[in-house]
C-alpha cells in the first residue's frame, strides 16, 4: 500500500479533497468500463486511467464490483434528479409533459447513456443486484417523481382520476416508443429533432386522450 493510501486509511479525508479524488476515480472507471465492459475492466487499468495508485483506489472502493455499482448508481440517480424536476403547482400539464418528454428523449438517446445501459445489462446476469440497483436509482425514481406531479394534477381536476403510477409509466414509454430499443440493438441512428418532436407531441396527445380531464 502506498504512503498516500496508508494516510487515507488512518485518517480518511473529509470534504472537497475526498470528493475530488473520488470524482477522479469515477471518471477513470467510466472510461475503462465503457471501453472494456465490466468483465474486461481491471482495477489496475482503472487506477492508471484515473491517475491514482492502486492502493489509493482500494481505499475508496474495495472491489471492482463496488466501484461499478457506485458509478452506475451515481449516474442514474443524478439523471433522475436533473430530468424530473417537476413543479406540482404548475397547472400547464401539456407544457410540463412536453418539456419532460423532450429532455427525457434527448438524454435517453445520448450514445454515452445507451452505452451505460448496455454495460449494466451485460453485468446483470452475473450480478443481478446491479440491474435492480440501477433500475431503482433511475427509472423507478423518475417514474416516482412524475407520479407525484400527476397525482397533484388529478387532485386539482386537471387530469381524470386514474392509476397515477401506471399513467406515469405509460407516458414515459409513449415517449420512447421504440427509439431506445432501436439504439440498444444498434438497429438505427438516434432520432432526428423532427422525429423526436413528433414522438413527444404524439405521446402527449395519446396521454391526454386516455388521462385528460373528463369533458
Amino acid at each position: 500500500m502506498t504512503d498516500e493510501a496508508q494516510t487515507l486509511e488512518r485518517n480518511p479525508v473529509r470534504g472537497p479533497a475526498e470528493t475530488d479524488k473520488r470524482r477522479q476515480i469515477l471518471d477513470g472507471a467510466r472510461a475503462v468500463f465503457l471501453a472494456s465492459g465490466f468483465d474486461g475492466a481491471s482495477m489496475g487499468e482503472i487506477a492508471r486511467t484515473a491517475g491514482v495508485s492502486k492502493g489509493t483506489l482500494y481505499v475508496y472502493f474495495d472491489s471492482k464490483e463496488a466501484l461499478f455499482e457506485a458509478l452506475t448508481l451515481e449516474e442514474k440517480r443524478g439523471l433522475a434528479e436533473s430530468l424530473f424536476r417537476l413543479d406540482v403547482d404548475d397547472p400547464d400539464v401539456r407544457a410540463v409533459l412536453t418539456r419532460l418528454g423532450q429532455t427525457y428523449l434527448a438524454e435517453m438517446m445520448r450514445p454515452e447513456h445507451v452505452a451505460v445501459i448496455r454495460m449494466v445489462i451485460g453485468a446483470t446476469e452475473k450480478f443481478p443486484r446491479f440491474g435492480q440497483a440501477f433500475y431503482e436509482a433511475g427509472p423507478a425514481q423518475g417514474a416516482a417523481r412524475l407520479t407525484r406531479y400527476l397525482t397533484a394534477q388529478i387532485a386539482a381536476g386537471r387530469l381524470r382520476d386514474c392509476d397515477a403510477p401506471l399513467a406515469a409509466r405509460h407516458f414515459l414509454h409513449l415517449c420512447q416508443a421504440g427509439l431506445l430499443t432501436r439504439l440498444l440493438f444498434a438497429a438505427g441512428e438516434a432520432g432526428t429533432a423532427a422525429e423526436t418532436g413528433h414522438q413527444v407531441r404524439e405521446a402527449v396527445r395519446v396521454f391526454f386522450a386516455a388521462y385528460g380531464p373528463e369533458a
